[in-house]
């Protein structure tokens, strides 16, 4: 018998199938030009953190209870200021923690200024008025932290600056925790004298030890500086290269419940301010 079903392969459907196949075909044609033409998108390009005055806080931070004995790093640390984020994100070190916050008094203000790819403080102008009290004062401070105690542990710390002789004071403090006076104990990186000499200071609760080269860094040029606690002395490198060094005692051990500054030793008269621009700040305990 013949199999009277239709067969899929009519003229009919040949003539449907070729239809269709070339309108697939010019579809195709088409998109692919309109592809070829679609321009291209540019990558995204974010906007460079903003410069500008950093916005005093009236008080430093409310630092929280800590009854007894002072403690000291139990474990490796390091703490990187770049202050990169601009005016808008808080002061942080590189990994977020460890927050600075902007202090002043009678007027004196804080400013991120270009510097390289990024951005540092500046400080404001050396005061020249007679009465030192009526001063412009300002200054960076974090809140106390006993785990920034380097105790007896070696450690390193530092910071870049630019500094012109007209910056110069008979006290300019870069950065520090502590004091070295009240049998307290401090580490500090200073730039004193007139002479724009750089220094590293430590100091336990009897004695002052200092690294201080007879070298002029206040040449409005940005330096490197870095002070090298090991277990028997102090050591101050400027741009890479050893400058100064001096015995210290094994057993000194620095541990305060001062948190760390930037920029003077308070926002009070008589605060060793600094003048300049300052940027790069670390600290390493370990």
């Amino acid at each position: 018998m013949f199999d009277t079903r239709r067969s899929w392969f009519s003229p009919f459907g040949a003539l449907t199938a070729a239809a269709v196949l070339g309108a697939g075909l010019l579809a195709v044609a088409h998109f692919a030009q309109r592809s070829a033409a679609a321009p291209r998108l540019a990558p995204m390009v974010m906007p460079r953190p903003s410069g500008g005055v950093l916005a005093p806080a009236p008080f430093g931070f409310a630092a929280p209870p800590q009854p007894g004995k002072i403690g000291v790093a139990v474990l490796p640390v390091t703490v990187r200021y770049t202050f990169d984020g601009g005016v808008t994100e808080p002061i942080t070190d590189v990994r977020g923690g460890f927050e600075l916050r902007p202090l002043g008094q009678n007027g004196g203000t804080l400013s991120l200024v270009p510097q390289g790819a990024g951005l540092a403080v500046q400080y404001p102008n050396r005061c020249t008025l007679i009465r030192e009290r009526e001063c412009p004062r300002a200054i960076l401070e974090g809140i106390r932290d006993d785990g920034l105690n380097p105790g007896t542990r070696p450690m390193q710390y530092g910071a870049s600056i630019l500094m012109t002789h007209s910056d110069l004071a008979d006290g300019a403090n870069v950065f520090q925790k502590g004091y070295s006076v009240g049998g307290i104990s401090q580490f500090k990186l200073q730039v004193d004298h007139r002479q724009g000499h750089p220094s590293c200071v430590i100091a336990g609760r009897n004695r002052i030890f200092r690294a201080e080269p007879l070298i002029d860094v206040a040449d409005g040029t940005w330096h490197q500086l870095v002070c090298t606690r090991t277990a028997n002395r102090l050591e101050l490198a400027v741009d890479g290269v050893r400058r100064a060094s001096v015995p210290v005692p094994p057993g000194l051990s620095i541990a305060n419940a001062e948190p760390l500054r930037v920029g003077g030793k308070g926002a009070n008269k008589g605060n060793d301010q600094y003048a300049g621009q300052i940027d790069n700040v670390f600290l390493s305990i370990g």
